[in-house]
């Protein structure tokens, strides 16, 4: 099935609970507009089931240009990619301009939205952990380690991204402002987000790729003891747990982005085209497809990189743009075809795409299970690291290690050009040390202005003026 929540999309049944959501005035404390809220409405699995779709759904985010709806992993590539040295905009116009040359602004708006949207999300999770009691004895393990999960990935992502955040682990209630507005240590964030991947991965299974489970915990997990620099053997064990679980490349490395819910894929994110579970952010990476806006363009640099290490990989990245010859597009999600690649639309509206997106594949395991041998100290010349980092190249169609051994260089090259505009980029650069060099080199060549400060993106001064001033900004902004 390939999207679990178009079932429950009328999560709506939350009813009134769920009306504050969408407001502006108070995503992180939410408070119940009738007498149908949080506490009365959940009795039994199949409520608990509900509210575990609308988790997933607020990752979905919703397909629109409205600044009054969350857009959630919409919005992701602007923070992620298009800060790192792969994408640009078009036109160097606008907010979307403020990410490739490091000039945002604590007002920016993308910046705000992903704020908001994946507190959303965990607010969604904290719902179901609130009403877990009502569980069943057969699935309240399955119910817990799931929405664990899901507030793990939402925490991972906003740690990394804004630094000393806000850590809310229970539903606040109406004038409870404390939590959602004093900013704790990042090694607090880390610490819950540990302890809920290790709940999701002992409680979990294997029986979904677009919903939490075992080996999307385990190697989210894996990715965070890496992150920090600690436990590499203990991210080595959980890599070889993942590799023993049953995924498996796809031959075709076309395959893996068209051909959804592959034998790759560990966790992805469903979208249905035409319809109110699509997504757009795939065709505002082209041009000519309607309202698009031209962002999330390859720069030169990634495509002399792809031109030289990718093999088969580079047909599937990028794609000169046949509106505006001297720009190159992404290919990866591509909403509308391309025949001469042999893919196929995702919709009849390039607006309304129905791209899932790849959150975890099995190569992006395989690729830190190297990087967790290489950290831990042991021979990079170690069979089990040649043979996980030969296993990406040979499917690429290229050669084998030249001289068997691996080094860091080549391992952050080769996951730039596999993981290619899967927002995986700049979290590489900052994780093996280089993203201050590289971005640096980088944006003196492109017209930016990169400095250390720019490693994290501003709190969003919407939620600073809403708490009076106990919310402080990072430095640099």
């Amino acid at each position: 099935m390939k999207n679990i929540i178009n079932k429950l999309k009328i999560i709506m049944v939350l009813g009134f609970m769920l009306t504050a959501l969408t407001s502006c005035e108070d995503y992180l404390s939410p408070a119940p507009t009738s007498v149908l809220n949080g506490v009365t409405f959940f009795e039994n699995d199949e409520d608990l089931e509900a509210a575990l779709v609308n988790m997933y759904d607020g990752i979905q985010g919703v397909n629109s240009t409205s600044t009054n709806d969350n857009h959630a992993l919409q919005y992701e590539f602007y923070l992620t990619e298009m800060r790192s040295d792969n994408t640009r905009t078009k036109s160097n116009e606008g907010e979307a301009a403020q990410f490739e040359f490091y000039t945002i602004e604590a007002t920016n708006g993308i910046v705000t939205d992903y704020y908001i949207s994946f507190y959303n999300v965990i607010f969604r999770a904290n719902t179901v952990l609130a009403n877990i009691d009502v569980a069943s004895d057969e699935n309240r393990a399955k119910i817990e380690g799931e929405a664990k999960f899901v507030r793990a990935y939402a925490y991972f992502n906003l740690v990394r991204l804004y630094g000393d955040i806000p850590l809310i682990t229970s539903v606040i209630g109406a004038g409870d402002t404390g939590a959602q507005y004093t900013r704790v240590a990042t090694s607090e964030v880390y610490d819950l987000i540990e302890s809920d991947l290790l709940t999701a991965a002992g409680s979990l299974d294997n029986s979904s790729k677009s919903r939490g489970s075992k080996a999307a915990a385990q190697a989210l997990l894996a990715k965070v003891y890496l992150t920090q620099g600690v436990n590499y053997l203990e991210a080595q064990i959980l890599c070889e747990d993942v590799m023993g679980s049953g995924f498996t490349l796809e031959p075709n490395f076309k395959d893996v982005f068209f051909n959804e819910l592959n034998d790759e894929i560990i966790f992805s994110i469903g979208y249905v085209g035409d319809s109110d579970d699509s997504q757009n952010f795939s065709a505002e990476w082209l041009n000519a497809v309607g309202r698009t806006s031209g962002v999330n363009y390859t720069t030169a640099d990634v495509r002399l990189v792809l031109d030289e290490l990718g093999g088969n990989r580079t047909p599937y990245s990028y794609r000169v743009d046949i509106e505006q010859p001297t720009q190159f597009q992404v290919v990866k999600y591509i909403p509308d075809g391309d025949e001469s690649l042999g893919i196929s639309a995702t919709s009849t509206d390039p607006t309304k795409a129905g791209n899932d997106w790849i959150v975890l594949r099995y190569a992006d395991v395989l690729l830190m299970h190297v990087e967790a041998i290489m950290a831990g100290g042991n021979d990079t010349s170690s069979s089990a690291a040649l043979n996980s980092f030969e296993l990406i190249r040979l499917r690429a169609g290229l050669t084998g290690d030249d001289d068997g051994t691996i080094t860091k260089q080549e391992l952050l090259d080769e996951r730039r050009v596999e993981l290619a505009f899967e927002n995986h980029r700049f979290f590489d650069l900052v994780r093996f040390g280089e993203a201050q060099n590289v971005l640096s080199t980088f944006s003196t060549a492109t017209g930016g202005s990169f400095t250390a400060t720019d490693l994290l993106l501003p709190i969003p001064q919407r939620e600073i003026n809403l708490s009076n001033g106990v919310l402080g900004q990072n430095p640099g902004y």
